[in-house]
């Protein structure tokens, strides 16, 4: 199978590549072969262009040079990681895939894999010939050596080895030599020799530690005469030395990408981009390494020194923006506290609050009881969301239980065992449903004398069991005219269960409010009127914790009371 495609004014012809002889390293065909099939769906692209997607360092070197990407497809051993990472990253984006992230966890599990296998096979066969170890000075070549995409970078394009020059090795025992640990040390060196980089006495002292171990005399020399890039792989995000994901994922994913895409239509090394726009390289680097937020200054330079669209200007600020409100939302969440009761939630309320008014949850700057006003809105309904065991109906009742402090009437619906159902005999419950169906008769005559002056609130746990009821008609009829006749209705239900299918339950959507907790997919957020991003969605499952939205288009994070 070859395709064809044109890069500048040359055409090339997209073809697969020969795979090595990994027969006998079950673990090693199986990345290799996953590779190689990963490089089919995204349309053949040759080494040069893997490359170019790659981009270059700060000192404007190739991160991956072309012979590198060969070599990873094409030699029988175990390509280093960070080279690997980039490498799918890459390939991914290209494929069209929408899980980039995921796809390289993927690769890194397959990766680890063929970690495993190699010490493994170490310990019950050691090399009986080692010509070298991962301490040697040959492990670590200098800055200004041709030859530095072990993974370091290399040369420029025109210090790239020939293609189809290769040393002879013996692919078991070097990968027997591999030393992951060992790696990850040498990495943390270049990192702390970056970062000491501006005080020579530190660095010298430094640096003088390095050297007592012979395996690191050339990279402590070598640091001492170049600045090194960090080692995250020289400006490009790789997860071998890891931070917390920013919970701005999505938001700051996206800005990223389209600074990039800028940048490499340009060709602009991070150096260009600091001699243009006045911010450091290391600052941009560090941006896109860490996946963290740049600041808006930075931005704004970077549109005037890439002459942007007015549309594209707005479009950067714009992510901006919503990467900022997504930190500033999650950065509320961790502040809140753990756990809270009912009783000091209720004291949290505002004097002044509105008959109809539930507790949902405490959270702001200054730890505020938050809840709907069921007697405004868009629709009179609330809706609870989230997977099993998040806490929905202990959401539920004390929803309850704040109507009831109030005054008002309520009628219970739990199809099956759920803690509402202990409020059944207090006064104020008209009725409680607790079958798998809700007669019409049933329920009309329980909302029978609600009024303005004295309404009648339906609180219902798992609702999607009544998406058929009998009593779809009389909730309906709520739903539209609950307003006028004093009406309301309050349902939990699990986010996955709760559909569209069902006539009614679909209207409770018009409210555009409700409480989302540990909400696990996206479209969760359609109950509550709010699309949610990946810095609210997939977290793990917490009891009490939730995100709060009232109509007004802010997501907030807020403690249940237990």
């Amino acid at each position: 199978m070859t395709q064809t495609h044109q890069e500048g004014t040359e055409i090339v012809v997209a073809q697969p590549w020969k795979k090595p002889d990994l027969a006998d390293q079950l673990d090693l065909k199986k990345l290799n072969d996953e590779l190689h099939d990963l490089r089919l769906e995204a349309g053949l692209p040759s080494a040069r262009t893997i490359r170019d997607r790659v981009g270059k360092d700060a000192q404007d070197y190739w991160i991956v040079n072309h012979q590198a990407v060969l070599d990873t497809f094409q030699k029988p051993d175990l390509p280093r990681w960070g080279r690997l990472e980039v490498i799918v990253h890459v390939l991914t984006e290209l494929a069209r895939q929408s899980d980039v992230e995921g796809e390289v966890d993927r690769f890194k599990g397959l990766w680890k894999q063929v970690v495993r296998e190699t010490v493994i096979q170490a310990s019950v066969h050691p090399p009986s010939d080692i010509t070298g170890s991962a301490g040697d000075d040959a492990a670590f070549p200098s800055a200004d050596s041709p030859e530095q995409d072990t993974e370091v970078p290399s040369g420029r394009d025109a210090e790239e080895p020939p293609t189809g020059t290769e040393a002879p090795t013996n692919a078991a025992q070097e990968s027997a030599q591999f030393n992951y640990a060992h790696e990850s040390l040498k990495g943390l060196i270049l990192n702390a020799a970056q970062a000491l980089w501006h005080d020579k006495d530190a660095l010298r002292v430094f640096l003088g530690v390095v050297r007592r171990s012979e395996g690191f005399v050339r990279m402590a020399d070598a640091a001492e005469e170049q600045r090194p890039a960090n080692a995250t792989f020289y400006g490009v995000k790789s997860r071998e030395f890891e931070v917390d994901r920013s919970p701005a994922r999505l938001e700051l994913v996206t800005l990223h990408r389209r600074l990039d895409e800028h940048r490499l239509k340009h060709g602009w090394s991070f150096t260009d981009m600091e001699e243009q726009t006045g911010v450091s390289s290391d600052a941009w680097i560090h941006w896109y390494t860490h996946d963290e937020l740049p600041e808006r200054e930075s931005l704004v330079a970077f549109s005037h020194m890439a002459r942007l669209t007015q549309e594209d200007h707005v479009l950067l600020l714009g992510l901006w923006d919503a990467a900022r409100d997504a930190l500033d939302v999650q950065k509320h969440s961790a502040s809140l506290p753990s756990s809270i009761s009912f009783d000091e939630a209720w004291t949290m309320r505002a004097p002044a609050a509105p008959k109809l008014w539930a507790l949902a949850g405490v959270g702001g700057d200054n730890l505020t009881a938050y809840g709907p006003d069921l007697a405004a809105g868009t629709a009179p309904a609330f809706v609870v969301a989230g997977p099993p065991k998040s806490g929905r109906s202990t959401a539920l009742v004390n929803i309850a239980r704040s109507l009831l402090a109030t005054g008002t009437r309520l009628a219970l619906a739990t199809p099956k065992p759920s803690p509402l159902r202990e409020l059944a005999d207090q006064d104020g419950v008209a009725a409680c449903f607790d079958q798998d169906d809700i007669e019409h008769d049933e329920l009309a005559e329980a909302l029978a004398t609600a009024s303005a002056e004295e309404p009648v609130v339906v609180v219902m746990d798992d609702a999607e069991v009544f998406g058929e009821c009998a009593a779809q008609r009389v909730l309906r009829n709520l739903l539209k005219h609950g307003f006028d006749e004093g009406t309301a209705l309050v349902l939990a239900g699990d986010e996955d269960k709760l559909g569209p299918s069902y006539s009614w339950l679909d209207k409770a959507k018009r409210a555009h409010r409700g409480l989302l907790l540990s909400p696990q997919e996206r479209y969760a957020g359609d109950w509550i009127g709010l699309k949610t991003s990946d810095s609210v969605i997939g977290i793990p499952v917490t009891p009490g914790r939730g995100w709060l939205h009232l109509g007004d288009g802010k997501l907030l994070p807020v403690t249940v009371p237990r």
